[in-house]
């Protein structure tokens, strides 16, 4: 029977494409290289035509006043940071927020927290999945950096398939490119 190693064959090859296809961590389809710390991608494609990777990081030190430490008994207020267009940095503007949520975390080491990586509609299925786990993976790797344990974090991505707001406006395609802190 000549059709199981041929089967295999290709099951095999298939598995390394797929493989390939989702381990690219810079770059577009046209072979440009893009920025994975600033900036946004320019043109009009879908979100799969560019992966960043990695995040911004910033340092800080818990400031010890008896203020700081009331709010870190509470869980922050806001659990809904938002990304710039296939970016997985973390803007400067809601480092803050993660910040607040280390703070809360390190404070008690009792909870847990479901890091959830979302993304706009644009670019394939595949690739929204990877790019909501990148972004879920930049937010974890901020928070231990912080100080927090990986037995308190957990990452998943349901990449555009829980959109927040719906509809192709830039305004809606904003507002899904977001990660979630589910407590």
């Amino acid at each position: 029977m000549q059709i199981k190693p041929m089967a295999r064959a290709l099951a095999v090859a298939f598995s390394i494409v797929v493989i390939a296809g989702c381990s690219s961590t810079g770059g577009t389809r046209g072979g440009e290289s893009t920025g994975s710390q600033t900036g946004s991608t320019t043109g009009s494609g879908a979100e799969s035509r560019g992966a960043g990777s990695g995040g911004q990081y910033g340092s800080t030190t818990g400031s010890g006043t008896r203020t700081s430490q009331q709010a870190d008994s509470r869980i922050p207020d806001v659990r809904t940071i938002y990304f710039d267009f296939n970016r997985d940095t973390i803007k400067s503007e809601y480092e803050s927020v993660v910040m607040a949520h280390a703070r809360y975390l390190r404070a008690n080491p009792e909870a847990t927290v479901v890091l959830q990586g979302h993304t706009d509609e644009r670019g394939t299925r595949e690739y929204n999945l990877a790019l909501g786990e990148r972004r879920a993976n930049a937010v974890q790797r901020f928070l231990n950096i912080q100080g927090v344990s990986n037995s308190q974090m957990s990452v998943v991505s349901y990449g555009e398939e829980r959109p927040e707001a719906r509809g192709q406006s830039e305004d809606a395609y904003a507002r899904n490119r977001r990660v979630v802190f589910s407590y």
